[in-house]
């Protein structure tokens, strides 16, 4: 990956649909080898998709709830299991497994405490945990979807 494909990746990335004429005025190419890149770009993986943001609140899920999970569960079956419950709920964002004294970790997007409260009934009903802990985003402060390019 060069400046140029860094380059594209940021248009992209500030706007997937982008013309690709414009892509290639901004990262000085013509529109065909710019084209070609991004058809490369895509075929390795680099870019892993298109997709349209949504604005959380005007679909009716504008509080973000931080979800901390530890288990005594450890085995690859649970493991398994609990990570099919959890791709099964789409108020699920973002789920990592963590390194130090939390096992897991959720972003969950919902309307409201209710809500939560139905998801975290949802949760516990699928799977055992040892303890969940919630935390609701006061205010977002900075939200991007963009990578950091100058690491590529």
């Amino acid at each position: 990956m060069d400046e140029t494909d860094r380059r594209i990746l940021a248009c992209l990335q500030e706007d997937a649909t982008m013309p690709v004429a414009e892509i290639a005025r901004r990262v000085g190419l013509s529109s065909t080898p710019c084209w070609r890149r991004i058809q490369k770009l895509e075929e390795e993986k680099v870019i892993r998709g298109r997709v349209a943001l949504l604005d959380p609140k005007k679909v009716n899920v504008g509080v973000t709830v931080f979800v901390t999970i530890r288990t005594s569960k450890h085995s690859g079956e649970w493991l398994k299991e609990f990570a099919a419950a959890v791709r099964d709920m789409p108020e699920v964002m973002e789920f990592y497994r963590m390194s130090g004294a939390v096992d897991y970790q959720l972003r969950v997007v919902v309307p409201d405490i209710d809500a939560y409260d139905r998801f975290y009934r949802r949760l516990i009903d699928r799977i055992e945990l040892s303890d969940v802990s919630s935390s609701f985003a006061m205010e977002q402060i900075k939200y991007t979807t963009a990578l950091p390019l100058d690491y590529a």
